[in-house]
């Protein structure tokens, strides 16, 4: 049976296309099987458990919530290269915060984070469904892995948009908002009550499937941003949204942090990588700090893209789109002795395909010129193509095909576990000695000597969370957290001020779902019938 599951396991995260559930909950579902005619054996169950972590990787979440998370703050931008990366003025409009529902940024990357995050719930309600009527090996852990995963997209889902309609099963009929506190205490309650049934750690043949410290992570996290997540009103846009004081189950939120942190980090399953770049690198599944990712491949259409988005035309093979770029802000917020600047690239380009295999060969632009990246850029609406730090901390991978890279994406490692738990202290204790111990043992791995922070509160956290996490996607959730999502300014770039209403702390329902479902009403400040 092991022998089987590896093969199925595999296969299916490589080869599986099976289409379990539409765009949204309002329609009927689409299979090209019946799953009361499949999904009877362990086999078959996994091969279908697969179908959800696919989504994980798919343009809902590596494109559109990425890109939100992302360039939206004040951590990336893509600016306007002549006729690149023009698009309707969808990139800009994402970095300045100014989208709609019906815009180019909200027709694209706010429906697909929308869209994709319901076809992984669908996938996962018809096969616990399904589970309901068959008896298979294994069966309660796969429920419970299920529901994590479950859980992970409606995370997404009250992360951007608050509240949404709720399906806990495969009925197709139009469903309600429900509010982002119920919501909140639904994620809560589904991992807490599956939690103890996943296992503590896997086989390496099964490495990305769900375990424990998957279920303790999304807790941790939660409970954080307990501030924001667990209120339907009264979030700030412009003060610290803190955990404390919030009512959890098992007690205060930022209690509750810190005990599921510690859940992670008193486990034995996990440990800080001694070269924190091993995190990101082609062969990232031996990190025994990564706890959950998004599986990859160097196979058409089943890798990471991310050096593509980032890296000049010359720089690789085939031409990249030379596009995501840092704010020049971000970039120069780090110490020159930090390894996590390593990162960036600026300075004369080489060809990295070669510079991998030890040959340095420097790379021109396309008039002819080096190609030297600049850490500002003059006008975001009209960029040289050689203007902005490129962000690299995900390499390309030596066995690439194309522009499939075999890195794991990271949603969540012991590193982001270490700085909730430091800020969750914090929260507690203003100047927490504790929280700079945690902080300064990850500022340790990367200075040599080690130069470690001497105190510590809110601000020295956020900027901590910016060295230690750049491009991994949790930016706008920290400063929505810290009440300064809607209020950084962008000072190099073309003298623009990037302070926008209180309102874009959320994201606008997609107009496409609520002209399907006519039970859904509309975020305040993006017109037709606000929810409530």
């Amino acid at each position: 049976m092991k022998n089987s599951l590896r093969f199925t396991w595999f296969s299916a995260l490589v080869a599986l296309t099976l289409p379990l559930a539409c765009t949204d909950l309002t329609e009927s579902p689409k299979s090209q099987v019946t799953p009361g005619g499949f999904f009877r054996t362990e086999a078959e169950v996994v091969s279908g458990v697969a179908g959800v972590y696919n989504l994980l990787r798919n343009d809902g979440t590596l494109w559109g919530y990425y890109n939100m998370s992302e360039i939206s703050t004040d951590e990336m931008i893509v600016p306007t290269r002549g006729n690149d990366w023009k698009d309707n003025g969808r990139w800009l409009e994402l970095h300045r915060q100014t989208w709609q529902a019906g815009s180019p940024a909200g027709l694209d990357d706010i429906e697909r984070i929308y869209r994709d995050s319901y076809v992984a719930i669908a996938r996962s309600n018809i096969l616990l469904d399904r589970l309901k009527s068959v008896t298979i090996t294994n069966q309660a852990s796969i429920e419970a892995e299920l529901r994590t995963l479950r859980a992970f997209f409606y995370y997404l889902l009250l992360d951007d948009f608050g509240g949404v309609p709720l399906a806990t099963d495969g009925a197709v009929v139009p469903r309600p908002r429900v509010t982002r506190d119920s919501l909140f205490r639904f994620i809560e309650s589904e991992l807490l009550a599956v939690r103890g049934t996943l296992p503590l750690n896997r086989p390496a043949n099964e490495w990305g499937r769900v375990r424990r410290g998957v279920a303790d992570a999304i807790l941790a996290s939660i409970y954080l941003n307990a501030g924001v997540y667990a209120k339907n009103t009264g979030v700030s846009a412009t003060a610290y949204n803190t955990c404390l004081g919030v009512t959890v189950t098992g007690g205060d939120a930022c209690a509750m942090a810190i005990a599921y942190s510690d859940s992670i980090l008193n486990s034995g399953a996990y440990s800080l990588a001694a070269s924190w770049r091993s995190n990101f690198t082609a062969d990232n599944r031996n990190s025994l700090e990564n706890i959950f990712v998004a599986r990859n491949a160097p196979i058409t259409d089943l890798g990471l893209n991310f050096p593509m988005r980032a890296l000049h035309y010359n720089q690789f093979t085939p031409a990249p789109w030379n596009g995501f770029s840092a704010v020049a802000e971000a970039y120069q917020a780090f110490d020159s002795a930090d390894q996590r600047r390593q990162i960036f690239l600026v300075g004369q380009q080489y060809q990295l395909e070669r510079l991998a295999a030890g040959d340095t060969v420097p790379v021109n632009d396309r008039g002819g010129s080096p190609l030297v990246f600049t850490d500002t850029i003059g006008d975001a609406t009209l960029a040289a193509e050689n203007e902005g730090a490129r962000i690299m901390k995900y390499p390309i991978d030596p066995a690439h095909v194309a522009q499939n890279n075999g890195n794991d994406f990271v949603f969540f490692r012991l590193g982001e576990i270490y700085l909730i738990k430091a800020e969750a202290q914090n929260e507690q204790t203003a100047g927490s000695a504790p929280a700079l111990v945690l902080v300064n043992q990850l500022r340790a791995r990367v200075f040599s000597p080690v130069k470690p922070r001497v105190t510590i509160d809110r601000a020295a956290i956020l900027q901590e969370r910016l060295f230690e996490m750049t491009g991994e996607g949790k930016r706008r959730t920290d400063l929505i957290r810290h009440g300064k999502y809607t209020t950084w300014t962008e000072a190099t770039i073309n003298g623009h001020n990037a302070a926008t209403e209180d309102f874009r702390i959320l994201l606008p329902i997609p107009q496409s779902e609520i002209d399907a479902n006519p039970l859904l009403c509309q975020n305040p400040g993006y017109g037709g019938t606000a929810c409530p």
